[in-house]
């Protein structure tokens, strides 16, 4: 088995010629990140002409393979093989590399080897840029070795993955579909409470087709006028040197009612801004951008001090209205595409300070009793979800496992059959 430098094998973040022999209004396939997963996930329903994505946009045809570059999809292994595009062309987020194979490897065989775990291990390793925002560089895939068997051997390993593969990919949609009622729950819950909790009587018509009435007597208000809202400080490198280093949230730390602290970073915060940008307990944290952009979570007061990054927005009750009433209707907000419409999701969606600050709001007369009933009834549905994740991350780790086995030929494929795939 030869070991070849990837840029011998593949074209990296070719020129796509496909692409401009297409005329400007027709229609070519088109995937933001959210659409790019591999196997049965991937969605290539999405259209655009070729002029609204003449600039701006990656370009790839059919049978590339992509491989997303930011931080964390990257290290989740969402790397896909493009097959059925709408003219054999498409064009998605600039947050993917390009790889197209050459005839000395097989595509299939191919995708396998951006799935393994020294590639992801690696990749994770070669990242820049900030925190929360890093990329796998093209010259850590450029520079990619490669153990290449012979073409027959490639297609045998890559017959054998995709059949054993199918199996993991089989529990894994049971166990998406599960995942998928329990955020229907979760959003009907949510209605049910922003809608006025089962209250009966005329509505309000509100003008919003995901929540078309509110109880007459409660009101619509802007953000400000309940809440105080702070954007987080931002980070250089002199700051995260500087003399006065504290530990710090991100956008990558907080998800959906959860914040995640055991890979806290420091940056310098000088005396006078300790007020300005600490955290303490009761305060929503609200993601500013990225793919998890609108996702917020309530600090419990954990850490004696914590502080926030400028990737975050803090907010504070200040009147009636509890702080969960706000992330509650950020979560419908966003499950109805309300952040997706108003931001570029083929790059990097944003919530500015402002933006939050104007948005409106159903403002109840009892949201302190209804926030508290809503939220004893997700955290059951919270708790279901994340034994059903740790048991998706089991079977990744599972699947890696055997493709990484297959790939490196610590495995012979003419004997070998997948192990350990339970439901």
């Amino acid at each position: 088995m030869s070991t070849v430098r990837l840029r011998h094998l593949a074209d990296i973040n070719p020129l796509t010629p496909a692409f401009d022999h297409l005329a400007n209004d027709e229609d070519l396939t088109f995937l933001p990140m959210e659409a790019v997963w591999p196997g049965e996930r991937l969605d290539i329903s999405r259209h655009r002409t070729k002029e609204s994505v003449a600039t701006g946009y990656t370009r790839f045809q059919d049978g590339d393979v992509l491989v997303p570059k930011i931080t964390p999809t990257f290290e989740a292994g969402r790397a896909v093989l493009v097959h059925g595009l709408r003219r054999g062309v498409g064009a998605g987020s600039t947050e993917l590399h390009v790889l197209r194979p050459g005839p000395l490897i097989d595509p299939r065989f191919l995708l396998y080897v951006v799935n393994t775990y020294p590639f992801l291990k690696k990749g994770e390793a070669e990242m820049y840029g900030v925190a929360g925002q890093q990329r796998v560089p093209d010259t850590f895939l450029r520079d990619l070795p490669v153990n290449l068997p012979p073409l027959e051997e490639q297609r045998r390993i890559a017959d054998f993955l995709d059949t054993e593969t199918a199996h993991f990919q089989a529990l894994t949609s049971k166990r998406n579909s599960q995942l998928e009622g329990l955020a229907e729950r979760e959003l009907a819950l949510i209605v049910a409470t922003l809608a006025g909790g089962g209250r009966k009587g005329e509505g309000k018509p509100t003008g919003w087709p995901w929540l078309p009435t509110i109880p007459a007597d409660w009101s619509i208000g802007p953000v400000y006028a309940y809440f105080s809202t702070e954007l987080g400080k931002m980070l250089n490198a002199d700051r995260a040197s500087g003399p006065d280093q504290r530990p710090y949230l991100r956008n990558a730390n907080v998800h959906w009612y959860t914040i995640e602290t055991d890979d806290l970073a420091t940056m310098d915060f000088s005396a006078n801004e300790v007020s300005r940008y600490s955290v303490r307990q009761g305060d929503l944290l609200v993601c500013e951008g990225g793919a998890g952009v609108a996702e917020a979570a309530v600090w419990d007061g954990r850490l004696q001090e914590c502080y926030f990054q400028k990737s975050l927005h803090r907010v504070r009750r200040a009147g009636p209205v509890p702080v969960e009433w706000l992330m509650y209707w950020l979560r419908l907000a966003k499950a109805c595409g309300v952040f997706e419409a108003e931001g570029n999701i083929a790059t990097i969606p944003h919530l500015t300070g402002e933006q939050l600050r104007q948005c409106r709001i159903p403002i109840p007369i009892d949201g302190d009793s209804l926030i508290k009933r809503t939220s004893e009834e997700i955290a059951v549905l919270t708790s279901i979800r994340t034994k059903l994740r740790e048991a998706q991350a089991v079977l990744a780790e599972r699947r890696q496992a055997l493709i990484t086995a297959a790939v490196t030929g610590q495995i012979d494929v003419s004997t070998a059959s997948g192990r350990g795939i339970e439901e």
